[in-house]
């Protein structure tokens, strides 16, 4: 069973820990870690040159076409659309986690503090002076700056594309960045350097995490593949991400050796 991740760390740690349940119930497994973004990933999966990828659930749902009102919906509201649009994909979507990952978006904490920003509609009258960080789609994207810009209204100074998260992070920190794309499961947040603020206006979808795999893959393992799949998922919380991704940004190392420094913490 291939495995493929998306090109940031989350995904590729959460890859990992997936792939450490298959493995664990005697299937073979690959991982291709961090193969790109879903415009990359998408029709990989459904062309059948990946069998599964760990995915976020709202931001999925967009991409296939879904509307407001289904992204936004309760996770299970937000599932059943999402099996609807696969359908005629070849694919699936397995049982979702409670662990949500949401775009979230950053100041330096002293900046908030000093300007007494607490939500994203407070930038309104700062943007056109700021400079603002993320990925380099971020421009193209209904989450990010094309949403701000709908949604808030904010029509930043500069974009600064960066290459990672991490990257985004130190660019807050270092001021070269004023605002920056990061996530609300981001390990750079811990050290309390930084402030995510509120998205009042509820851009955001629903992010629940959601396995998605071919129907191939499916009839051929069947239980076997969907059970321990399924049993990760049912364990998995917001809180989970946080400490694998904390893991991952204290101390650097392979997404692998991440998820078992995580698993030997919590002992599970």
């Amino acid at each position: 069973v291939r495995i493929a991740s998306f090109d940031f760390p989350e995904s590729q740690v959460v890859a990992e820990l997936y792939a450490l349940a298959l493995r664990n119930a005697g299937i073979p497994v690959e991982v291709l870690s961090g193969l790109g973004t879903r415009e990359v990933v998408a029709p990989a999966l459904e062309q059948g040159q990946v069998d599964l990828v760990v995915d976020y659930a709202g931001s999925l749902l967009d991409y296939l076409g879904g509307s407001a009102a289904e992204t936004h919906g309760q996770p299970e509201q937000v599932r059943a659309a999402l099996l609807a649009r696969l359908a005629g994909h070849g694919l699936t979507a397995l049982a979702s986690a409670p662990a949500e990952d949401v775009n979230a978006f950053a100041v330096r904490a002293d900046f908030a503090r000093q300007r007494q920003l607490t939500r994203l509609s407070d930038l309104r009258e700062l943007a056109g002076r700021l400079t603002f960080g993320g990925p380099p789609e971020c421009p193209t994207r209904r989450y990010c700056l094309q949403g701000l810009q709908q949604t808030y209204g904010l029509r930043f100074a500069e974009f600064r594309p960066q290459p990672s998260r991490g990257a985004t992070a130190t660019a807050l920190e270092s001021g070269e960045i004023d605002v920056g794309l990061l996530e609300t499961t981001s390990g750079q947040l811990g050290e309390g350097r930084l402030t995510l603020l509120i998205d009042d206006r509820n851009l955001q979808p629903r992010e629940n995490l959601v396995p998605v795999v071919r129907k191939e893959i499916v009839r051929r393992y069947g239980h076997r593949l969907t059970a321990p799949l399924d049993a990760v998922s049912a364990m998995l919380t917001t809180a989970d991400l946080v400490r694998l991704n904390h893991i991952a940004a204290v101390n650097p190392v392979e997404p692998a050796e991440a998820v078992a420094d995580y698993l030997r913490i919590t002992r599970r």
